[in-house]
């Protein structure tokens, strides 16, 4: 994603949803942008309002971290490489609100009627593995699942490859879920179920808590070091409101969906619907012969809540870009950029689908509705980044912020 005024939060310029663009027709994208998301909205098939909401909250949640420049990945980047801490603790804040708001809802079991689940996955050594992949991915690739759609948004070409090859690696690792599904594991783990809401939620505020305190004791002055927009506490303002901002938008799709907020799903099916004319059978495949995955797999992409938010993602970082004056179209820089797009994607595909989820759909979303798997999946994960950031120059990419 991409600032105004480059922080250490901020991705360098060939990863980002849109650099200093040269001058071009912004308001006609701006118009287009609103032409495709109306005929998105008259399209939508059924369920009245619920689909339309959501995609006006995809659109509402791209814009947020397009203007924000929230980057999980340049985040957890500098957290490994120079101990910048501002991009971790906006995301403290993003899940301790989450978990608030969150709580009521998941422990009623429903939302206006709707009934409403938290996002609860086994917490075992696929998990672990899956994690650590796509940790490693999404710093080749310069962007999380997220981050690669809004950066596709706003213009990246670079982004759109990612975003195909991850696609890919989702579908290729849906084929060995029941491979990966008999490997050790503690199950389902949710706090609010075992000690209660209330309390599951007050020991998380703690934990979360105890890591923005050793986050400021870690190295103080290196969190503002490169920033001159960090705030009291160790935050740039910039990221706090939007990690506000998404942390009430997850809450209202939660209210809507009736689950929170995830992306990887949808990249999962968008490949096997891409493998279905070059002879694909589903049959053939344990994992698409579920009753869910068979009925999204028959239906319309337009019917499926986590596609229709993602299209509401791209669209509304193109919006941002735009209004912003920054949209523009730029090419891969280099055959090895092309060339860590292509690994990234795939290994952030792959690791997402067998982890249950990406840093939003099990860690973010996971971590909300205390479940164990969403802290088993960041912790991989970062180890997984360390990684990555040391891959990082061999493809020619800057670790530099």
């Amino acid at each position: 994603m991409w600032s105004s005024k480059t922080s250490y939060a901020t991705q360098p310029p060939s990863e980002v949803a849109g650099g200093a663009a040269p001058a071009g027709p912004q308001h006609a994208v701006g118009a287009a942008v609103l032409l495709l998301a109306s005929a998105v909205l008259f399209w939508l098939p059924g369920d009245g309002w619920r689909m339309r909401a959501l995609l006006l909250l995809g659109m509402a949640l791209g814009a947020t971290l397009y203007l924000a420049s929230f980057s999980f990945t340049a985040a957890y980047r500098e957290f490994i490489l120079r101990q910048g801490t501002a991009g971790l603790r906006a995301q403290i804040l993003m899940v301790g609100l989450a978990a608030i708001l969150f709580a009521p809802v998941l422990a009623a079991g429903d939302a206006f009627g709707l009934p409403a689940g938290g996002a609860v996955a086994p917490a075992g050594t696929q998990v672990l593995a899956g994690a650590f992949m796509f940790g490693l991915g999404m710093q080749l690739a310069g962007g999380c699942a997220s981050g690669t759609l809004s950066a596709a948004g706003g213009g990246s070409v670079r982004m759109f490859i990612v975003l195909s090859f991850f696609c890919a690696g989702s579908f290729w690792a849906s084929l060995h879920m029941s491979w990966w599904e008999r490997l050790p594991s503690r199950g389902e783990v949710v706090l609010g179920d075992l000690i209660g809401w209330p309390e599951a939620t007050a020991l998380q505020l703690a934990i979360l808590a105890t890591l923005w305190i050793w986050l400021s004791l870690l190295a103080p002055e290196r969190s503002a070091r490169s920033s001159r927009q960090v705030r009291a506490f160790g935050i740039d303002g910039k990221l706090a409101v939007g990690g506000t901002l998404l942390a009430v938008l997850s809450f209202l799709v939660l209210l809507v969906s009736g689950h929170p907020w995830n992306i990887t799903w949808a990249f999962a099916l968008w490949g096997a619907k891409l493998a279905l004319p070059f002879g694909w059978q589903p049959e053939t495949s344990p994992f698409w012969n579920g009753d869910f995955q068979r009925t999204a797999l028959d239906s319309s992409i337009l019917a499926d809540v986590t596609s229709v938010t993602n299209i509401g993602i791209m669209l509304g970082a193109l919006a941002a870009a735009a209004a912003a004056g920054r949209f523009s179209f730029r090419p891969p820089v280099s055959l090895a950029s092309i060339s860590a797009a292509v690994i990234g994607g795939l290994a952030m595909g792959y690791g997402a689908r067998i982890a249950y989820g990406c840093n939003i759909g099990a860690f973010f979303s996971g971590a909300a509705s205390t479940s164990l798997h969403g802290w088993v999946w960041i912790v991989a994960a970062l180890a997984g980044t360390a990684i990555g950031v040391r891959l990082r120059p061999w493809f020619g990419l800057k670790n530099s912020a």
